[in-house]
């Protein structure tokens, strides 16, 4: 996302020669600052284009320094440093996004005091041309800086977006050991979509991907009264936390070591065994929010031989509450891609009524660099 495959040639070949190696100091940062003296030399030369793809790229390797999740200090500096070059390169684009910091004044005292996403309206937006609204739920590993790379599709389709991280991951102020802190954030991003009066708030979705995909289905019952629609990629509700699956998702298809990441997400820190005890607690089948009286339009979309998150849990949603809608693909794994960006793109386009093409959107992803 955002990448260039020469940018990491150099990585990869440094990687190569030692053994030992301080992956983050020594490989990855040196070329991101490489790129980012790119940038801001083409910035200064007045050639914006230029200078946003290379912020953008110089974001993307900062991702992999961080990557999966920033639990150093090294991979947290990265972290910061990725959201700088993300912030310049999104800003110089055509079709410009801001990021935006709004007070989460639904939260307790003991999380974060401020949730900052991606804001993007198309070109030509106004009060009196309102825009329906996407909002992307990030997942595991790809954070804002990433998913922005669905901004310019939905732009040049006339639609809103917004990209934002879900608890545990980015800069969610969410408490993630608390099960009831989702409810809280989704509540204050609510209220600040509500009085924003370019947005046509009966035309509002949400797209969650992988790890995003337990909150998509979680926001669509509790916050079912407030979204036309919402998507659920690759994610899971129950047996996600089993304590069998846990202790074997490291050798699967995920090539680093996902039960940790999944514990240092939901808050555990370093203390696998603790997570895969008490994880079950996290259960939209033990928490009885699957069993809720009350569904948004929800639509599960996943590869059936997914090692990630197991296909067994779009089936446990299917058992429960309200009638969902479902696409499985067979063969493919983690959230079926490509087929699944084709089934979830026509999907949204007639849960805002418009006319759309998903090859033609899908063209607009960043993948081969100009410059």
């Amino acid at each position: 996302m955002f990448s260039k495959y020469e940018d990491f040639e150099p990585i990869v070949a440094e990687l190569i020669k030692v053994i030992q190696i301080d992956v983050h100091n020594s490989v990855c940062v040196p070329k991101a600052e490489e790129l980012l003296a790119e940038a801001e030399k083409a910035e200064r030369e007045g050639n914006k284009e230029k200078a946003s793809e290379i912020y953008l790229r110089a974001s993307a390797v900062y991702r992999i320094s961080r990557f999966p999740a920033p639990r150093s200090e090294k991979q947290r500096y990265a972290w910061r440093e990725g959201k700088k070059a993300a912030a310049k390169g999104l800003a110089l684009r055509e079709r410009p996004t801001k990021e935006i910091t709004i007070p989460h004044k639904h939260g307790l005292k003991n999380e974060g005091k401020e949730i900052p996403f991606y804001y993007h309206l198309p070109p030509g937006t106004s009060n009196d041309s309102p825009v329906p609204l996407v909002i992307v739920l990030t997942g595991l590993d790809g954070y804002r800086t990433e998913l922005a790379v669905w901004i310019e599709g939905w732009s040049q389709k006339g639609v809103g977006v917004i990209v934002l991280e879900i608890p545990g991951t980015g800069d969610s102020p969410a408490d993630p050991k608390d099960i009831t802190s989702p409810e809280r954030e989704w509540s204050t991003l609510f209220d600040w979509i509500d009085e924003q009066p370019e947005i046509d708030h009966k035309r509002v979705a949400c797209w969650a991907f992988s790890t995003g995909g337990y909150y998509g289905i979680r926001l669509a019952h509790t916050h079912h009264d407030r979204l036309a629609g919402a998507v659920a990629l690759g994610g899971g509700c129950h047996y996600m936390f089993d304590e069998r699956r846990l202790s074997h998702v490291n050798h699967l298809e995920y090539p680093f070591d996902l039960a940790n990441t999944l514990a240092f997400k939901w808050g555990y820190g370093d203390d696998l065994e603790a997570f895969k005890k008490e994880g079950m607690k996290f259960s939209l089948v033990n928490d009885g929010t699957l069993d809720g009286p009350d569904c948004t339009k929800l639509l599960l979309v996943n590869g059936t031989e997914d090692e990630i998150f197991p296909i067994d849990d779009y089936h446990e949603c299917l058992l429960r509450g309200p009638p969902k809608e479902v696409r499985f693909i067979k063969g493919l794994k983690h959230m079926g891609e490509p087929e699944s960006f084709h089934i979830i793109l026509k999907w949204i386009y007639k849960l805002f009524d418009m006319e759309g093409n998903p090859a033609d959107q899908l063209k607009t992803i960043p993948s081969r660099p100009k410059y």
